[in-house]
């Protein structure tokens, strides 16, 4: 089972006493069963909070919005790893899978399955403050794959990370998904990156964000990261892209 998203004349106002902010208007937008969608914008365009519209923990919107079938798992993967530093690796992967109501012997079965496939096998044991920031990167991966999501959605995962390490869980990541298909949504600033990673580019405008454009990258799998048609496809998508006034 995967995921379709469905956005439909969407707005979110922030309001702040008398004052308001239109964060996000008139928004239409679908993700289909299995697609990877990057979404790219200038600071502040509204990005993550559709992003976390769509995960569920924003539900002060007006307008459209269907995720489907409603019992569809999801997983969400931010920019910071947030794991409990008072839980090793393989009890902060384990920890969702006991919410789910799997006894402790099998929640950590699990964990150290998925530790095993994002190559932390060996580190199960560790606490996240005996972890590289990649590697708890990776952990946050592990447990964001352990629930076997149907929706993936990641806010700048890899923008706190240096840029090795980064292309590194970029190729992982895909090499991850093509196991089973799923549908993800990946907000992004790195245009490189969303071109390398996705299928399709959605650009938002600024103050309001809005859907400006939407780009196929229609380059087959697997990818190379330094494919020139990845690079033409990066300009075609900065070009739609607004710059604020200074």
């Amino acid at each position: 089972m995967t995921a379709r998203l469905e956005f439909r004349d969407l707005r979110r106002v922030y309001r702040h006493g008398r004052e308001s902010t239109v964060a996000l208007a008139g928004i239409d937008l679908v993700l289909e069963p299995g697609s990877f969608t990057a979404v790219v914008g200038p600071s502040g365009c509204g990005k993550s909070t559709l992003l976390h519209i769509a995960a569920g923990l924003d539900t002060q919107y007006e307008g459209g919005f269907a995720r489907e079938p409603a019992g569809a798992t999801l997983a969400c993967l931010f920019q910071q790893p947030r794991l409990l530093p008072w839980r090793s690796a393989r009890d902060n992967v384990a920890f969702v899978l006991e919410t789910r109501g799997l006894t402790a012997a099998e929640a950590r079965a699990r964990a150290e399955e998925a530790l095993t496939l994002v190559g932390l096998g060996a580190a199960a044991t560790r606490f996240p403050s005996q972890l590289s920031g990649g590697m708890q990167q990776r952990v946050s991966l592990a447990r964001a794959l352990v629930v076997d999501p149907d929706l993936l959605l990641m806010d700048e995962p890899f923008s706190s990370l240096d840029e090795l390490t980064a292309a590194r869980l970029r190729e992982e990541l895909l090499a991850l998904c093509a196991q089973k298909t799923r549908t993800i949504m990946l907000v992004t600033h790195d245009i490189a990156e969303a071109c390398y990673l996705a299928e399709r580019v959605v650009v938002m405008s600024s103050h309001p964000g809005r859907v400006v454009a939407e780009v196929p990258i229609e380059v087959p799998r697997p990818r190379r990261p330094d494919d020139p048609r990845l690079a033409a496809y990066a300009g075609r998508v900065l070009g739609h892209i607004e710059v604020p006034a200074g």
